[in-house]
């Protein structure tokens, strides 16, 4: 992470857009040896943004005026907020911001938030000789703070906040991804937009470092404080952005590859899945660089590697015969970014450091066929720059193809990278069974920061002596429900479902990672691998309406895929400490199996009944259970009152079959679902070509309704066939619009 704020873009106008306060504090910036400096002034600035969040910022003042605030990227808006009031005085005083009082003192400069009860709920105290800003961490779990780090809980951690693959504990936890979010399961969310440090949530009182004194201004933060996890999340999507819609495709299973050996393997694989009818819908191509024989020539080249892709074009289109789409893995060779893809790149000269000199390097292969894009590394650029990256290859498609939404998978970003539809993997991790567990709590953190579009290397990047077919199996149980799913890593034929039944692991390429270890060829004779990988396979594919339908909601609402349990049972403090299950979208409840050997799963079902999705049995919740399980069985739970839709088997996302949906009711309260369809690639959607289905559940009255939703229309070709599900009980139904009713 750069040291240094990219100052070139500062805030238009925020003086008028915000309560202001000189501020001339008495002890302010002393020299190390306790001499006192020229005191600096600090003016105030508070802005409201909405009943549930409000906007400090803390600026030196230099020649009577205010500093601006440097921006790095993450906002939709630079410029935010109304003015709350003007102060002038240096004396306490209470004002109202939102649903908030605001009881500000000063020397030091001391805001306590209230709540409409008379409850402080946050105090942020700003000690202007170090520079450090001091806050109530509260006695709930503090979840949030991006990808990787200390988990589950971020309590009780110092965390410095370094991003990249070396950022923390890379074989267990992964690459980091910091964003200085951070929720109060208590009820309220802070954002510190400038500027960047450490944070040290030891005991009842937080406190956030800057790099230095110096970097200390300004500080800009945004307040966030409610009852309902909802309204934070939407909160928080409101300042850095909302997701965007990526492509169906991109939800389906994505196998990746490395080392290649030639043309016919690369063909060779792609047949094998259909011939096995294992569903996939991408294949990934890794670069040469990072394995010896891959795409292109070497490292950072956009040049095909004649010896496995002779004829490049022919290959890419023979795969999307085969309804595959093509992934290629790219390196970014340039320390900083800047610019957009639209700016003209000066012919005769390419500079790495602007992305459209950059992009057009792709452009070629693009015309090829191309679908998607890897980008990796980027550890050593900025946080403005990650985002320009994230931007470029959301936009870069876009020139070419401007009706086709783009697919990227990065390493690195930063808060606002849901808005170009960024998905992200957890680097470089370990194949052990600790590295899985801690995946889990990872992501719920990430979907908690924003980035909802997250998975991991299925089995672990790097083999090790504890790789097995078990810890591969329980890992691609767990990838099924992650909104990446996608198999990856060193020994790279293990990643294919069959191959644990060939005895051969593939090129090794284990290179120089201590512990790391190939399997015994001996132990590569297991048939129910494949078996088992292809029930989650189908699972996950019959899972695409109700998947795609969250996808959605994540675009609205900004609430995650994968859900904390906190926010559907925040009143639940059992619930919002576990860190080990997540709910998948609003009504299924997921408990990956992490322990090796395993033949039960201890879990906690919160209130209300639960059905075993396995078994139909109708469980009460508030309570811990144990789930027995066999190597087939990862334990899922659907809430009692919920409407489950789940689509017939397909081997791709985009195969037409005439099987009818099947709705699934889970009885024991009212329940309701907005299934959601659109063409799945284009933009198409935002122009109202797209169809939102109603579906309600009345328990006392075992009345099932259907209907489009208001200001939907009925795009469907033809009548949908629907096989209504309510325990032992089926209806067979047609809808082609028009409301509809059945009773059971």
């Amino acid at each position: 992470m750069s040291k240094k704020w990219n100052r070139r873009e500062i805030l238009k106008g925020a003086a008028a857009a915000s309560a202001a306060m000189a501020v001339h504090p008495a002890n302010a910036y002393r020299s190390d040896d306790d001499v006192e400096a020229p005191v600096q002034p600090i003016e105030v600035q508070l802005a409201s943004l909405s009943p549930h969040t409000f906007r400090l910022s803390l600026l030196p003042v230099k020649n009577g005026s205010a500093g601006a605030i440097p921006m790095d990227g993450s906002l939709v808006q630079n410029s935010l907020g109304v003015p709350a009031a003007k102060l002038s005085s240096t004396a306490s005083t209470k004002i109202p911001v939102g649903h908030f009082s605001l009881d500000i003192s000063f020397q030091p400069i001391t805001i306590a938030v209230i709540d409409s009860r008379g409850n402080i709920i946050q105090r942020f105290r700003f000690d202007e000789g170090t520079g450090v800003l001091a806050f109530l961490n509260g006695s709930t779990p503090l979840l949030g703070m991006g990808e990787g780090g200390p988990q589950f809980d971020r309590r009780g951690s110092v965390d410095p906040m370094r991003s990249g693959q070396s950022g923390y504990k890379l074989a267990t936890h992964g690459g980091r991804v910091p964003l200085p979010w951070i929720i109060g399961t208590s009820g309220w969310a802070i954002y510190f937009h400038q500027p960047f440090g450490t944070f040290d949530l030891r005991g009842e009182v937080g406190k956030f470092q800057p790099l230095s004194r110096e970097a200390a201004l300004p500080l800009d933060l945004f307040f966030i404080g409610s009852s309902e996890p909802a309204v934070i999340m939407s909160e928080y999507a409101r300042l850095t952005g909302h997701a965007e819609m990526p492509p169906m495709w991109s939800l389906g299973y994505q196998q990746s590859h490395r080392t290649l050996a030639n043309r016919d393997e690369v063909l060779g694989v792609a047949k094998t899945f259909r011939e096995k009818k294992l569903p996939c819908d991408a294949l990934i191509y890794l670069g040469t660089g990072f394995c010896p024989s891959g795409w292109n020539t070497e490292n950072g080249s956009f040049v095909w590697n004649s010896r496995v892709f002779p004829d490049p074009k022919e290959i890419v289109d023979e795969l999307h015969k085969e309804h595959f789409h093509v992934v290629l893995h790219a390196v970014i060779l340039s320390d900083k970014l800047a610019g957009s893809v639209h700016d003209p790149c000066e012919l005769g000269r390419f500079d790495e450091s602007q992305v459209c000199c950059y992009w057009d390097a792709h452009r070629k292969d693009f015309a090829m066929g191309v679908d998607g894009w890897w980008p990796d590394e980027g550890d050593s650029l900025d946080r403005a720059s990650r985002l320009v990256r994230n931007r470029m290859y959301w936009e870069g498609p876009q020139i070419d193809r401007p009706n086709e939404r783009p697919y990227a998978l990065h390493r690195n970003a930063y808060a606002g990278m849901q808005r170009y539809a960024s998905f992200l993997w957890s680097g470089d991790v370990y194949s052990t069974w600790e590295t899985l567990k801690t995946q889990i709590s990872i992501a719920i953190n990430t979907g908690l920061s924003g980035m909802p579009y997250w998975g991991t290397d299925i089995g672990g990047f790097v083999p090790t002596p504890e790789f097995t077919a078990e810890l591969y199996l329980r890992w691609f149980q767990f990838a099924a429900f992650c909104p990446l799913f996608r198999s990856h890593g060193r020994a790279w034929k293990l990643r294919l479902p069959w191959q644990w039944n060939t005895g051969d692991p593939g090129p090794p390429e284990i290179g120089s990672y201590s512990g790391a270890a190939i399997p015994d060829p001996s132990r590569l004779h297991d048939p129910q691998v494949e078996v088992i990988c292809r029930r989650y396979l189908e699972l996950r594919y019959r899972m695409m309406p109700y998947l795609y339908s969250a996808v959605r909601e994540c675009t609205i609402s900004g609430l995650p895929i994968i859900r904390a349990l906190w926010l559907h049972f925040a009143d639940d403090p059992k619930a919002v400490a576990c860190g080990d299950e997540y709910l998948w979208g609003k009504n299924l409840l997921v408990a990956p199996v992490i322990e090796k050997g395993a033949t039960s799963r201890p879990l906690y079902l919160p209130r209300g009944d639960w059905h075993d999705f396995w078994t139909g049995a109708r469980i009460e919740g508030s309570r811990e259970i144990t789930r027995p399980v066999d190597l087939e069985t990862m334990p899922l739970f659907v809430r009692a009152g919920s409407i489950l839709p789940l689509g017939p088997v397909k081997q791709f996302t985009s195969e037409k079959v005439t099987l009818p949906l099947s709705v699934f009711i889970y009885p024991g309260a009212d329940a309701s679902f907005l299934l959601y369809e659109d063409d799945g690639v284009t933009f198409n959607y935002r122009s109202g070509e797209s169809m939102e289905i109603e579906m309600n559940w009345t328990d006392a009255r075992k009345k099932f309704e259907m209907q489009l939703a208001s200001g939907s229309h009925w795009l469907s070709p033809e009548p949908r066939r629907i096989t209504l599900h309510m325990g032992e009980a089926t209806r067979e139904l047609t809808f082609a619009g028009k409301p509809l009713e059945v009773s059971f």
